[in-house]
């Protein structure tokens, strides 16, 4: 069995992603990593360079400034790394998410097991969304709690933006991929940056969704949603994570918008009636 790993980055330095710490959490189980690298106005392309390391291959970008919808662009770079994957399976990271070293061969034990099984086309990974620092995270249905990040290449698949793939069958509607839940998790840190890097990210890619960017203050957030995370961090991120102690408190002033509201609304549901109402871009294989 052959494992591809891809991501795509641009300007992570100056936008605070922990790309080096995202790479190097995965390395270990992969053959290759494949990285598209957008022209950038900081040392990315320099400082992955500098990790020396064999099996990662650069693709050098140009960001179509003139596609202005949805972050369709994301998917364009997304794609332009898991087409040169060469795997059986190709692995997405993100710039700001990382795999927890406790995690790996669970990972891998997964992709073996359903290598050659038809049904299966991707694995999926539960969630953990830092917010504000490194003790707390997000719990909501607002926030998607479990999405695919691995596929197998032998599926025909694409994607719309960043964060999900489509499965075209027969030259008709896609679909979301067959997916089945191995038990890992993925540790997204991107909204642990500082409130400066991630307001520079917003004016960065705004032109990118066609809208105006929104300045990011962390303590406006609906206080019943953040929960305290009592596990442990990958060791390739703690010297990264700010160093903050507690549970990250919000402005107690805060009026919650119609959209909070609602999340508020189906964590009720889900409490009562035991659901699960977050959203999802795979279909489940039982």
């Amino acid at each position: 069995m052959v494992i591809s790993a891809f991501t795509f980055i641009k300007n992570g330095e100056i936008l605070g992603y922990p790309f080096t710490e995202s790479i190097k959490s995965v390395l270990s189980i992969v053959d290759e990593f494949i990285i598209s690298v957008g022209e950038s106005e900081d040392d990315t392309l320099e400082f992955i360079r500098e990790l020396k390391e064999p099996k990662i291959r650069i693709i050098e970008t140009k960001w179509n400034s003139n596609m202005r919808d949805s972050g369709y662009v994301y998917g364009q770079q997304k794609m332009i790394a898991q087409f040169n994957c060469i795997g059986d399976w190709a692995f997405y990271i993100e710039g700001d998410e990382v795999v927890h070293e406790k995690d790996l061969k669970k990972i891998v034990s997964c992709m073996k097991k359903y290598k050659d099984d038809d049904r299966v086309e991707a694995i999926a990974f539960d969630y953990y969304h830092f917010y504000g620092n490194a003790n707390s995270y997000l719990w909501s249905p607002g926030w998607y709690r479990t999405a695919p990040r691995i596929i197998k290449t032998s599926v025909r698949s694409y994607a719309p933006d960043g964060l999900f793939w489509v499965v075209i069958e027969k030259n008709r509607n896609g679909r979301y991929p067959r997916a089945v839940n191995c038990g890992a998790k993925i540790y997204h840190y991107g909204w642990v940056r500082s409130e400066a890097q991630m307001n520079l990210k917003a004016k960065k890619i705004e032109k990118y969704w066609n809208e105006i960017a929104k300045k990011t203050n962390y303590k406006n957030m609906d206080s019943k949603i953040i929960k305290e995370f009592k596990g442990t961090h990958p060791k390739v991120i703690q010297a990264w994570l700010p160093k903050e102690k507690g549970i990250f408190k919000t402005n107690p002033d805060y009026k919650l918008t119609s959209r909070q509201k609602k999340h508020r609304v189906m964590l009720v549901l889900e409490k009562l009636f035991g659901l699960e109402m977050s959203r999802k871009f795979f279909k489940l294989v039982k």
